[in-house]
């Protein structure tokens, strides 16, 4: 079949579907019932954050819990663990979170080329929100995550989630939350793909690992 007998039956079927709708009638005038669920099922806040860190290490990140407090000396003990040497962190990331890390800071700005992005140890970020139903991590270039490239360079990254505003359940209520104009980054899992023959490759468009560090309480106070 030609393309062109192929658009001549699409383009017919359409004037067919449009045949009873006034030329008056302009689209926004009936709206789109939007009444779904937005979730799979009930539960509560703390079964959303428990699903969350489930998903979240099925995608094979690492997921630690902590209280505000203990938030400096987790991030700490992660990055000396790692070895970490040097750490890119955005901005407006909160002084206090490092505070106990004996590290190099590297402040994210735009002269920064991926080559000496490559030679950073680790990356340090907030995030937008999480969503538990997928266990993913988004980001929109605030002030405490910086510019998308500092989050896929580095082959080691640290996000922070606030577990008493920061979760929601399920991708429609992230939607709801979220501003499409802000350059979205949506993270399930350390970066992984696979061949024809389903051999896994990870950190090929991203970092090797991810740590996701739930925090109770309200971090930027520190």
């Amino acid at each position: 079949m030609s393309s062109g007998s192929s658009r001549e039956r699409i383009l017919g079927r359409v004037r067919r579907a449009l045949a009873d709708v006034p030329p008056s009638e302009q689209p926004g005038e009936h709206p789109v019932a939007r009444d779904y669920a937005t979730q799979h099922g009930e539960r509560t806040q703390s079964a959303t954050i428990g699903l969350l860190a489930e998903n979240l290490e099925d995608y094979r990140a690492r997921v630690h819990r902590t209280e505000a407090p203990g938030l400096p000396a987790l991030l700490a003990r992660l990055l000396s663990e790692r070895g970490t040497r040097r750490v890119v962190v955005p901005p407006g990331l909160p002084g206090g979170w490092l505070a106990e890390a004996p590290v190099e800071l590297v402040r994210d700005c735009p002269a920064m080329t991926a080559s000496q992005l490559d030679s950073i140890d680790s990356v340090v970020t907030g995030c937008a929100l999480a969503i538990a139903e997928t266990g993913t991590v988004v980001l929109d270039a605030g002030p405490d995550q910086g510019s998308r490239r500092i989050t896929l360079v580095p082959d080691h990254h640290l996000c922070v989630v606030r577990t008493d505003d920061q979760v929601v359940s399920s991708v429609p209520q992230a939607l709801r939350r979220l501003a499409p104009a802000r350059p979205l980054t949506w993270i399930s899992g350390p970066s992984a793909t696979s061949d024809i023959e389903l051999e896994r490759v990870e950190g090929v468009h991203g970092p090797r690992t991810l740590e996701v560090i739930l925090v109770a309480g309200d971090p930027r106070k520190l």
